[in-house]
């Protein structure tokens, strides 16, 4: 069985990485993606949040699952034996920190886990979870980046840092 893992923060997701889960979703048997608890970041939804918003935008697809971990990327693939890392590409600066990330976690797991870079489809390239808080952030039109039902809760977010 194929099983890969899309790891992220999905703060919030958008319709980028919605592209890179269908796409994905298609070519692996078993495609979990889990939403990473970085205590060193303050994101605008809760981990529990993140993973609920991501279980209904990938309901369509049954061989998807949504789960949350902390700690290195690494230790969650050995604990769910999987040995393949799933990252979206935009850009020739994602693939240098994409590539240097990528080949830590294969020193640090001897080799036992690869990583498949997918670049994003290019209506979503200029996209990102940071452009879409910042958009809202200033009152400005999101809807072209996320789906339908997360714009209300971002925008009651934001209401309540105001």
């Amino acid at each position: 069985m194929k099983r890969a893992l899309y790891p992220g923060s999905f703060d919030p997701v958008t319709f980028g990485h919605l592209d890179v889960i269908e796409r994905a979703a298609r070519m692996f048997d078993e495609l979990t993606v889990a939403v990473l608890d970085n205590k060193a970041k303050s994101p605008l939804f809760s981990v529990d949040e993140r993973v609920k918003i991501l279980k209904e935008a990938t309901a369509h697809l049954p061989n998807v699952m949504v789960d949350s971990f902390s700690g290195l990327t690494i230790d969650y693939c050995q604990q769910k034996n999987i040995h393949t890392i799933l990252r979206g590409l935009r850009a020739i600066t994602d693939f240098e920190y994409e590539l240097q990330i990528a080949q830590t976690n294969s020193k640090l797991s001897h080799g036992n886990v690869d990583t498949v870079f997918l670049t994003t489809s290019l209506e979503y390239a200029y996209l990102s979870s940071s452009a879409v808080k910042e958009i809202a952030y200033f009152g400005g039109d999101f809807s072209q980046c996320v789906p339908e039902f997360i714009i209300p809760l971002i925008k009651e977010k934001y209401k309540k840092k105001v």
